[in-house]
């Protein structure tokens, strides 16, 4: 059995060049036409992940990042005028599951300042957690402290069930060696964009790759392949013994 994990960075629903317009129906035609099982979103307009997992027949859970007060007004205006509004139309990230149910979904910010940056992450009624995160941009130092504190959490989360961990990390993979010695394997990566995964029963199957989106966003988003060991079902998780 194999899974399909897509990471992608929204860059706020823009587009490069810029589009001059709302461009939700887009990136939700887009995201909705790939074969995926979990979808880790980041720069999410807060308002889209309902309707993104709406077309593409998935479970969602989001949560709030930074430029969220007045939301009500940042939404009128984003959504008119996106490439004005830019980062200031507000922020979330979302997770979004198809052929698996969400029974748990957490939350741990990693940090206020610059920008408020947070882990989230959902446990599936497999028993699998997935995790999602945006780490700050720009400080390479602050960068790796937030990814490698997201890798611990999502470990003592999980508690020795298998684990996906992706997202935008602001980091490339050769900077990201305390995630792989904390006991993460690399599935799939382009640029700053990542998948890890966790766990006995879960092994990348084959290179992981940018998938392709147009001119929606300024990030590439990025599909791995995950293997499952048997006892591992999308329908339910059924550990091996001594587990």
């Amino acid at each position: 059995m194999a899974l399909a994990v897509v990471t992608w960075n929204l860059y706020h629903g823009r587009s490069v060049p810029h589009g001059g317009r709302d461009l939700l129906g887009d990136f939700a035609a887009v995201l909705a036409g790939w074969s995926w099982d979990l979808a880790l979103l980041q720069e999410v307009p807060p308002w889209w992940p309902p309707e993104l997992a709406r077309a593409a027949g998935a479970q969602q859970r989001l949560v709030l990042t930074s430029r969220n007060q007045l939301l009500p007004v940042r939404r009128a205006l984003a959504t008119r005028w996106p490439d004005v509004m830019r980062a200031g139309g507000g922020g979330a990230n979302a997770i979004l599951v198809r052929g698996a149910n969400i029974v748990e979904h957490r939350r741990l910010r990693l940090t206020l300042r610059p920008e408020r940056r947070q882990l989230h992450a959902v446990r599936l009624d497999n028993g699998m957690w997935a995790g999602n995160l945006h780490a700050t941009a720009h400080r390479q130092a602050q960068a790796a402290q937030e990814d490698a504190r997201a890798g611990t959490a999502m470990l003592a989360w999980a508690a020795g069930a298998p684990a996906v961990l992706g997202g935008d990390f602001n980091l490339r993979r050769h900077e990201l060696g305390a995630l792989e010695d904390a006991g993460w394997r690399h599935a799939a990566g382009h640029d700053v964009d990542h998948i890890f995964l966790a766990g006995d029963s879960l092994r990348p199957a084959g290179p992981g790759r940018p998938l392709e989106a147009g001119p929606l966003s300024d990030h590439r988003p990025v599909i791995g392949r995950v293997g499952c060991s048997p006892y591992l079902t999308w329908s339910r998780w059924v550990p091996p013994d001594g587990v």
